[in-house]
């Protein structure tokens, strides 16, 4: 049964959506040809999204002291962006963002506790996915709804689930438990402090199950690796040892918000190092999989990180943001520009790059198109489609927007102020760094590190961003979150 509207939703966005999946399956309409020398069945889609992983923490966007061979073969093997945003400058937001395919004047969740649920009328892309006959499978971090709410991924369109649903459960990579579907699924060995099974190892062996049990069918993986997030730690094994005493190291403080859990590796480098190639390492098998099972031809597969790099102090160290100014939680390009790759064999061309100026929102209604449907209205996206397969005619954004309203937890209401805020239109950014601040003005294409302010030598340029950014959102619904407080216990 369709679920109802909300008044947040555009009113004619559920109908469409049906109408262009009728239409999609009886492969008439406005369905989408499929690209030249695709099969007919439509792609299976593949997006890995990891955790915290900063602007410059691959080695294909610069990075020079960790290794990761496997994602700059997607770089290799596809197109490359120098312009892609994640949905917010953390995580809860961003992924909001990612799935309804509304930006953050307009989606769901604009606040970030860790359990605060999308809604039961929300419209996922996962939903209009397996609309279209995929099967869609979740493994990681889901971050959009705890057990006991309308927001879990099995209410949202996904078949599968494994992995955290509270994100701030996902802290830890030695939980007692993480979940399957509704179901606990326990870790063997990691009863009271007991370190015997690293969570992500255990997400990514689902992921690549699933793959295989679907490989005769269109499927949309989606995998929200945990990693590179804190807690920082990683198996001492063979990966860890290639980086163990070959950096300068510095000691990291306890987080004052988790008392008692450790997050002072004996060598904090190697450990975030470690981790991040521990991820290349299974994102590799994800590949190698796809291209045992004969699907690469008819596979897109997209990375991804879900904001900027953690503000850690390491961030310096290993120049986590490349060039840009800000980390997670600004509205600077640390925190919000993103690395994002896409692979598709014979559908985009090897070794390209683009500059195109697309954001998380886009996702929904690129999925879309790829399963054959007409591009999506309704949503705040545009396809980008048209570049992926470099056949023209890319639609562009007048602008994107960003925002992250403080929020009271207790209440579930906002503060009755001008949140923090961005917007970026063609080659400039407006920022408002912290709520009822004043608004600053960069052009990125002369300055991308963000370090002149212009505000005052263009005034004109300042009321047309000051007029969009009045125009792009709407007052955002209260945000409560069942009573799980994962950092006092793990479960």
């Amino acid at each position: 049964m369709p679920k109802p509207k909300s008044a947040h939703i555009r009113p004619t966005r559920r109908e469409f959506f049906a109408a262009s999946a009728a239409a999609s399956l009886l492969g008439c309409g406005n369905a989408t040809t499929p690209p030249s020398g695709a099969a007919t069945r439509p792609p299976n889609i593949v997006f890995i999204m990891a955790d915290d992983l900063g602007y410059g923490e691959l080695g294909c966007y610069g990075q020079s002291k960790i290794r990761t061979p496997n994602i700059d073969r997607i770089a290799a093997e596809g197109m490359r962006f120098s312009n892609a945003y994640s949905g917010c400058s953390v995580r809860a937001p961003a992924r909001s963002v990612l799935m309804t395919g509304m930006h953050m004047g307009h989606t769901s969740v604009r606040s970030n506790p860790g359990g605060v649920p999308i809604l039961a009328e929300d419209v996922t892309v996962a939903e209009l996915l397996k609309e279209r006959g995929y099967a869609t499978g979740c493994f990681g971090k889901w971050g959009l709804g705890d057990i006991g709410t309308e927001g879990v991924p099995w209410k949202q369109g996904f078949d599968e689930f494994v992995g955290y649903l509270h994100q701030a459960h996902a802290h830890y990579f030695y939980p007692h438990y993480i979940y399957d579907n509704d179901q606990k699924l326990p870790l063997d060995g990691n009863e009271g402090s007991g370190r015997g099974t690293y969570s992500h190892d255990v997400i990514a062996e689902r992921a690549l199950g699933f793959i295989e049990r679907n490989k005769d069918r269109p499927f949309f993986c989606y995998v929200p690796f945990t990693i590179p997030h804190a807690e920082y730690v990683v198996p001492e094994d063979e990966i860890y040892a290639q980086y163990a005493g070959t950096f300068e190291e510095v000691e990291l403080s306890e987080n004052p918000n988790r008392p008692g859990r450790l997050i002072r590796p004996p060598e904090p480098h190697a450990t975030l190092a470690a981790m991040i190639t521990r991820m290349d390492r299974d994102v590799g098998r994800i590949l190698q999989l796809i291209a045992e099972l004969g699907l690469d031809e008819n596979t897109i597969v997209f990375f991804t990180s879900d904001n900027g790099a953690a503000a850690a102090t390491w961030t310096d160290y290993f120049r986590s943001s490349g060039n840009l100014r800000g980390a997670k939680r600004d509205f600077y390009e640390g925190g919000i520009r993103v690395p994002m790759l896409a692979r598709w064999p014979e559908q985009i061309a090897a070794g390209s790059s683009s500059d195109h100026i697309w954001g998380f929102h886009d996702f929904l209604v690129t999925a879309l198109e790829l399963a054959g449907a007409e591009a999506a209205a309704g949503t705040d996206g545009i396809s980008v489609v048209p570049t992926l397969l470099g056949r023209g005619g890319q639609a562009e954004h007048e602008y994107l927007y960003w925002e992250l309203p403080r929020h009271d937890s207790g209440s579930g209401t906002f503060r009755d102020e001008i949140p923090s805020q961005a917007l970026r239109m063609g080659k400039w950014k407006a920022v408002r760094p912290v709520p009822d601040g004043e608004l600053e003005l960069y052009d990125l294409e002369a300055d991308p590190g963000e370090t002149l302010d212009l505000a005052a030598a263009e005034p004109a340029i300042m009321a047309k961003l000051q007029a969009l950014l009045e125009q792009a959102r709407q007052p955002p619904r209260p945000q409560t979150q069942p009573d799980h407080i994962w950092w006092v216990s793990m479960g």
